[in-house]
Order: structure tokens, then C-alpha cells, then sequence
């Protein structure tokens, strides 16, 4: 992000005369950082990582710096000599000496053993003129009355630049040694083992979906998909509820907060409103149907279940932004937002087609490109702010088209990047849905006792299915592949454990 001027004038109490101020640069660091390079070239590679050309205050500085950076990559040795010929004819620097500058500065180099602290200061200075820069764009901005770019768009703006800035502005990164990564690997391991559900990652609150996933996994994108009706929305909710249930408040080596257990949820509903989302939960809590919540046909005793409910969910880190049609950089802002403050742990979203691409004012774009740039950004998100994303999606009609209507992967909407950019993919789907749609008509000339078997047939598959929901899923990077099975309260939108009768307590 390059500034527009480098420059601010601050007004003085006298107003006859005002304060100039420089924009911060350090030209002595700069040189000896170059010199410490033409000295020996192996200094380069302890600046490398970081350290671009635009970072130097002095243009010409950065022009030098970035010849060297092509000699060396070339293999070459980047020294005065080396760099005269290249030199030579330029204006700029026969100014301040021509190519006899470039000596001048090996000469004046003692050792190369700081150059690592010239370059990280020279990079400091470089984001201290960037956030003038975008200071004076946000006041002048502000200044600016325009009715196409209201306070709000500013705000978002002013926070998406300062995030471009911090993003380019990290110094640390690179490569790790194979050792950093598995005590990483460990320390992950050993948190695992203390809970009592042995997740790595945020648990989702069912025991079989938790032992097949190891937990929700942070940096990871989820995707959670099928047909409408299938319960998506209301899966995700106990999902993210019953991580924000489990939450346990922690304080890590560096003073911030972590999650002992559970997360902090950000709940992104771009098709249902904030109340609806909150009605389900109360439904879910308090055993009232959620039907019957909506249309206020409640008796004096459920408010009671209303009450101890409310007491219980005051305290649960759930928090919800029903904002329609938001921006995956919207989404990102507000999430970055959340994190900062709150501590943020997991990030869900209903659904993923609603979603606008960042910079979709450049007019409409060929859909799946706009859905494979929507997942590349999610997947982006999850491992910025190393938390896992479970985004909503959903299904093509093809699923109705065939005889078992179980999703498969060839089934998710628009875009083959769906599949590409998860980790994870799952499908929900009760049969009892289809089942109770599909009620057998008597076929021309079939006798009654033909008709009536394939009805009790029917009904008895009917009583087998009521209730019960499979969560398919169809892609892990990190495990197997398989069938998870939920109990589903159509009431209450909820869903639960599933018992089979294999976990039944045995009849004496």
C-alpha cells in the first residue's frame, strides 16, 4: 500500500506560522545496511524476508537495494563494481556522487553482524510514513462529504487498510525448523488429551462427529451442505452453541485470552435475522417447540422454562451478524474485530452463496468464478486468524433427480472449488424427509393386498427413519471418511446423540 504523501503539516498555535514535520526515515541506517552488503553478501539473506525496496526513505537507496536483490538471486556478487555499469547513467544518484556513492558506502561499512537490526528498523520507519499515509486518507475522507461513500464505508475502509498494512508489515514468518513444528504438533496433542472429549480442535458437542473430526480443527474450512429442509441452519446453531456453552476462559504465555475449552462463536447469518437465530437456541434450551414460540402460543408455565433459559445463555459467548448480502472483506473485518476483543475461536456462516466476493463493485463475474474466489477467501480467514470456518452450502436439485438421494461431492453448488478449497466436507440428510413425501398411491389394477404391503412397507421404513439424521462426510484431509448418525427433534430444531441399539443397556 503506498501512501499518498509522506508529509503533515500540523497546525500551531500560532496562526501565523505552522509546524512542518518530516516523514520518520533514517538515511545513516540505510547506508550502512547497504554497505554491510557490498562488504559481504551474505548479509542480504538475514534481510531478505522482509525488506523490500519500497522500504527505504531514500528512493535512490531503494533502487540500489533492489539491484542487488536481482544480482544475488542471479548468483552474482553485488558490489560497487558490479553495480557501476547500472549506475552510471543515473541522474539521481550523480547527484549525490554518481557510482563513486556506491564505494563510499562499502567504505563506510564496519561489519555486517547488525545488518539485520538496520533492516528491521529501516522497515519500522517504512510503516511508520504508511500510517501517516493512510491517516491523512481517513481525515481527508472524512472531510469529504460524499453520499456514495457514507461513514460506515469509511470505517470498514480504514480498517481493511490498517489490516493490509499489519499483513504486509509482518517481519517474522519464513520458514520453520522441522522441530518448532512438532513441539507445536505436541503441545497440540497434549491439549487434546486433557479434554475430555481427546478433540484437537473445537468440539462440536457430538460424540461420534467429534471422534470421526478430532474436533472442529483451527485454520481449517468446513463445509456443511444439502438440500433445503434438511436442517443445515439448525445443525450449525447446536453446533456453535454447544461450543459457546463449552467455553472456559483462559490466559495464554502472552497475556491474551484463550479457550481452555470451547470458543468463542461468530455466527454470520446472511438468510435468517438475529431473533430467528436466538429463537432457536431459546427453543432448543427450554424444550418449548420453536413453532409454537413464533406464533406466541405459549402457556404461563413456559415462560417459566423462558426465564431459567435466558439465565442460562446470558453468560454464552455466541455472537451473531445478520447483516444480508455481507462481503467475505466485510466478514473479514468484522471478524478480525471480534478476535481482538472477545477472543475469537470459531467462525460460522449461513450460507456461503449469500456472500458477496471482496470488490464485487467491479460489476456481476462468471458465478463460479465469484464462488471459488468467495471460497479462497474463507479459506483465507480460517488461517489468518487460526480458527476453524464452518460455512453453509447449498446442494444442486440433481440430488432429487436420482433414486437415493444422499448427497455426493459432484453435488455441491456452482463450483468444483467448494470440494477443492475444504478440508472438510460434510452433507446432512434425513430420509424421513423424503419418506413422509412419498406415500405409496394405489397403481391402476394392483389388488388390495399387493398395495397394502408396499404401504406397510412404507410405513414401516417410515418409523425405522423417524427421527434420525446422517451427517455424510465426504472429504477429511486429516482422517476418515464416513456416516455419522443424529437424533433430530423436529420441534425444537435440535439434534442430539444418536443411540443405537447397540449402546442400549442390556435387558435382564
Amino acid at each position: 500500500m503506498q501512501s499518498s504523501s509522506v508529509t503533515w503539516i500540523a497546525p500551531s498555535l500560532d496562526t501565523e506560522t505552522e509546524t512542518v514535520r518530516v516523514a520518520p526515515l533514517n538515511i545513516e541506517a540505510e547506508q550502512a545496511l547497504l554497505g554491510a552488503i557490498f562488504r559481504n553478501n551474505l548479509a542480504h539473506s538475514r534481510v531478505a524476508d522482509f525488506l523490500e525496496p519500497d522500504h527505504f526513505g531514500n528512493a535512490v537507496h531503494g533502487r540500489i537495494y533492489a539491484a542487488i536483490c536481482k544480482l544475488i538471486e542471479r548468483g552474482q556478487v553485488a558490489n560497487p563494481v558490479t553495480l557501476k555499469n547500472l549506475f552510471d547513467q543515473d541522474g539521481a544518484l550523480a547527484e549525490i556522487g554518481g557510482a563513486q556513492y556506491l564505494a563510499r558506502l562499502a567504505e563506510a561499512a564496519v561489519t555486517i553482524i547488525n545488518a539485520e537490526d538496520y533492516g528491521r528498523r529501516i522497515h519500522d520507519l517504512y510503516l511508520r510514513r504508511q500510517l501517516i499515509g493512510l491517516g491523512e486518507d481517513v481525515v481527508n475522507d472524512a472531510f469529504r462529504h460524499d453520499l456514495d461513500d457514507p461513514a460506515l464505508i469509511q470505517i470498514e475502509r480504514a480498517e481493511q487498510n490498517l489490516f493490509n498494512l499489519a499483513s504486509t508489515g509482518q517481519a517474522e514468518g519464513g520458514l520453520r525448523r522441522l522441530d518448532s513444528a512438532l513441539k507445536d504438533a505436541l503441545d497440540m496433542a497434549e491439549a487434546a488429551f486433557k479434554r475430555d472429549g481427546r478433540t484437537v480442535g473445537v468440539a462440536s458437542g457430538f460424540v461420534d462427529m467429534d471422534k470421526k473430526l478430532g474436533g472442529l480443527h483451527p485454520s481449517d474450512l468446513i463445509i456443511l451442505a444439502g438440500r433445503p429442509s434438511m436442517g443445515k441452519t439448525s445443525l450449525a446453531t447446536n453446533i456453535a452453541f454447544n461450543a459457546a456453552k463449552a467455553y472456559i476462559e483462559g490466559v495464554g504465555a502472552d497475556g491474551r485470552k484463550t479457550a481452555e475449552d470451547g470458543a468463542v462463536i461468530g455466527f454470520f447469518s446472511l438468510e435468517m435475522s438475529a431473533e430467528q437465530l436466538a429463537t432457536r437456541i431459546l427453543a432448543e434450551e427450554s424444550g418449548v417447540s420453536s413453532d409454537r414460540i413464533r406464533r406466541g402460543d405459549v402457556r404461563r408455565e413456559d415462560f417459566d422454562k423462558f426465564v431459567a433459559a435466558s439465565q442460562r445463555l446470558a453468560t454464552v459467548p455466541l455472537y451473531i451478524d445478520d447483516t444480508p448480502a455481507l462481503s467475505v472483506a466485510a466478514l473479514r473485518t468484522r471478524a478480525r474485530r471480534l478476535k481482538r476483543q472477545q477472543g475469537l475461536g470459531m467462525i460460522v456462516i449461513d450460507y456461503l452463496q449469500l456472500l458477496r466476493p471482496s470488490g464485487s463493485g467491479r460489476g456481476s463475474e462468471n458465478r463460479v468464478q465469484e464462488i471459488s474466489e468467495i471460497t479462497r477467501g474463507l479459506k483465507a480467514i480460517a488461517k489468518e486468524l487460526d480458527v476453524p470456518v464452518l460455512a453453509l452450502s447449498q446442494l444442486s436439485r440433481q440430488v432429487e433427480q436420482r433414486e437415493d438421494k444422499r448427497p455426493q461431492l459432484a453435488d455441491l453448488r456452482e463450483s468444483g472449488s467448494i470440494e477443492q478449497d475444504a478440508d472438510v466436507v460434510m452433507f446432512i440428510f434425513r430420509e424421513e424427509y423424503y419418506l413422509s413425501r412419498a406415500e405409496p398411491t394405489r397403481r391402476p389394477d394392483e389388488g388390495d393386498d399387493k398395495f397394502n404391503d408396499r404401504h406397510d412397507r412404507w410405513r414401516e421404513r417410515c418409523e425405522q427413519t423417524f427421527g434420525m439424521a446422517e451427517v455424510i462426510i465426504a472429504k477429511q484431509r486429516h482422517g476418515p471418511i464416513g456416516i455419522v448418525k443424529l437424533h433430530f427433534e423436529a420441534e425444537t430444531t435440535k439434534f442430539d446423540n444418536f443411540i443405537g441399539a447397540e449402546n442400549l443397556p442390556a435387558a435382564y
